[in-house]
C-alpha cells in the first residue's frame, strides 16, 4: 500500500491529534513510498531495525520511537547509527506513544487487560490513560500475581500483603508508576504497571493498596502486535512482531 495512505489511516485510527505527547506521533522517518511488509516492535532500537531489515520490512511500527522532548538535537553516536540504518535502507519508521497506550481496542492497556481477562470498566489519571476493572468475584493478590507471571513470562516485583482480596484491579502499562495515587483515589485494591519508584513502597504500605511492577517492556508488547495484525488483515500486508528481549 501507499505510505501516505498508511500514515493517514493510522493517525485517524489512533486519533493522534487528541494528545499532547512527549514525542511526535506518526511517520517519524520517511522511507520508500510502497509498503508491503511491516515489522512491529516495542522500541526502535538498532537491534530491532537490523532484525526488521533482515526480514525484509518496508516499514517498522513501534511504541517507542525517537525525538523525545528535551533530548539533545545533535545527530551523533547512537542516534546517528539508528537514523543512518533507516535512511540508507529507505525504511519507514512509524511511532505511536500515548495514542497507542490509550486506544480502546488496539492499545497497550486494552490488550494487556484482555490478556489478563480484565475489562476496562472505568478510567483514571491524566488523559484517562489508567484503566480499572471491577471483579464480580474477588481473588487474592497471590492468585493475581501468579496470573501476571504466567501471562507475561516473568516474575513481577510486588509491594503489598499477598493475602489481601482484590475486587478492583487498576493498571497502566509502561513507566506509569506516578499514576499510583490516582489509582488509589479511584478505589483500586491493586495497581499494576511496568516500573517502580522508591516512593511507591511507602505509598503501598501506608495506603494498604498493593503495587505490581511487571516490566515496562513486558507490559507494552501487546498493543503494537494487535495493531500490526489489524493492518495485515485490513490492507493485506505481511506482518511480523519482533520481540527484542529487555528485562526492564
Amino acid at each position: 500500500m501507499d505510505r501516505i495512505e498508511l500514515e493517514l489511516y493510522l493517525n485517524n485510527l489512533l486519533q493522534t491529534a487528541r494528545f499532547k505527547d512527549y514525542c511526535p506521533n506518526g511517520l517519524q522517518v520517511e522511507g520508500r513510498r510502497r509498503v508491503n511488509k511491516i515489522a512491529t516492535g516495542v522500541t526502535a532500537s538498532l537491534a530491532f531495525l537490523e532484525a526488521a531489515l533482515e526480514w525484509g520490512a518496508d516499514a517498522v511500527l513501534v511504541h517507542h520511537g525517537y525525538f523525545w522532548r528535551n533530548e539533545a538535537p545533535q545527530i551523533t553516536g547512537r542516534k546517528y547509527a539508528r537514523l543512518k540504518t533507516l535512511l540508507s535502507n529507505d525504511l519507514n519508521l512509524f511511532a505511536y506513544h500515548l495514542p497507542l497506550d490509550d486506544h480502546s481496542e488496539y492499545g497497550n492497556n486494552a490488550q494487556l487487560g484482555a490478556k489478563l481477562g480484565l475489562s476496562g470498566d472505568t478510567r483514571f489519571g491524566d488523559n484517562d490513560l489508567g484503566w480499572m476493572s471491577v471483579l464480580q468475584t474477588p481473588v487474592s493478590l497471590a492468585h493475581f500475581i501468579a496470573q501476571v507471571e504466567q501471562t507475561l513470562g516473568r516474575t513481577p516485583l510486588v509491594l503489598g500483603d499477598t493475602d489481601i482480596e482484590l475486587r478492583r484491579i487498576a493498571w497502566c502499562t509502561g513507566g506509569a508508576q506516578n499514576y499510583f495515587d490516582a489509582a488509589i483515589d479511584a478505589g483500586a485494591d491493586v495497581y499494576l504497571t511496568g516500573e517502580v519508584s522508591e516512593h511507591n513502597l511507602h505509598t503501598a504500605e501506608e495506603s494498604g493498596v498493593a503495587f505490581i511492577a511487571a516490566g515496562h517492556h513486558a507490559t507494552e508488547r501487546y498493543g503494537v502486535q494487535a495493531l500490526g495484525t489489524h493492518l495485515s488483515e485490513h490492507f493485506n500486508l505481511e506482518h511480523v512482531f519482533i520481540d527484542i528481549h529487555n528485562p526492564v
